[in-house]
């Protein structure tokens, strides 16, 4: 895999990073994206029926749906080869792969909260209007 380019950091304010935060969070919207980009990440190669087996619940409609706008959005590519029955790939594209570290340290935020959640020295006691 080839090493991603080093992109300059905008500098944000307050009010660019919720608009580009909102942004991150409509790619990511729909109820089967994450789980999907959970079965892609680490660089899994998944087929099209892998997919559907993998996550039970969703139609094929709303797979097939979910995963062209990952694709049009530049997060997952779509291999076909050409065979008989044809073989549908998909596998995360670099840009992304890169969310990986991202769902991680959200998944770690949330653990933080689990964690001190239970701990009354944690607790904010005041009332909230």
């Amino acid at each position: 895999m080839k090493a991603m380019r080093k992109i300059t950091r905008k500098v944000h304010t307050p009010a660019s990073a919720a608009i580009d935060a909102e942004i991150a969070l409509q790619l990511l919207e729909g109820r089967w994206k994450l789980l999907i980009l959970f079965h892609l990440f680490d660089g899994k190669v998944q087929r099209y029926s892998d997919l559907e087996r993998l996550i039970p619940g969703i139609s094929q409609k709303m797979l097939a749906q979910q995963l062209r706008q990952l694709e049009a959005d530049g997060i997952v590519t779509r291999t076909v080869h050409a065979q008989v029955p044809p073989k549908v790939e998909y596998r995360l594209t670099e840009w992304g792969q890169a969310l990986c570290p991202a769902m991680d340290g959200l998944l770690h935020w949330l653990e933080q909260r689990d964690e001190t959640a239970g701990d009354p020295t944690q607790q904010d006691n005041t009332l909230h209007a």
